[in-house]
């Protein structure tokens, strides 16, 4: 139990001081810390100039402010984003495009995931709290 405790409180540690730095992918250390994936959310819907990005981690969740319902979400559907249930939602008929792209693993199994949608409210209809990098 020390050792894992210890092992998740390093791996923080090295993506808090690799994000200081300015760095856009997550360190060896982090990738040891168990269920993990490195999100980010692009305006536009090119993928050329990807904005930074936050590293979601699951145990415990941090990450974002909606980390504990996104590892939730992500913890129903195996790490497979493209299986999450579309939630109902009343969306804008405006086509403001954001590219949601992850990558990371979850339970052993190597995750990457990008998809444009035609605005922000249509991701996270999507794909739930996992994209919720903005505040």
């Amino acid at each position: 139990m020390t050792r894992r405790i210890t092992s998740v409180r390093g791996g923080l540690l090295a993506v808090a001081a690799a994000l200081t730095l300015g760095t856009t992918t997550p360190s060896a250390a982090a990738q040891d810390s168990g269920n993990w994936l490195f999100v980010t959310v692009t305006r536009g819907d090119g993928g050329h100039h990807e904005a930074p990005g936050r590293l979601l981690l699951c145990d415990p969740p941090t990450g974002h402010t909606k980390a504990a319902e996104a590892c939730a979400d992500l913890d129903r559907v195996g790490g497979d984003i493209s299986r999450l249930q579309r939630k109902d939602a009343f969306c804008p008929m405006v086509y403001a495009p954001v590219t949601a792209h992850a990558h990371g693993e979850w339970n052993g199994q190597p995750v990457e995931y990008r998809e444009t949608f035609s605005n922000g409210c249509g991701m996270a209809a999507r794909t739930g709290a996992v994209f919720a990098v903005d505040g």
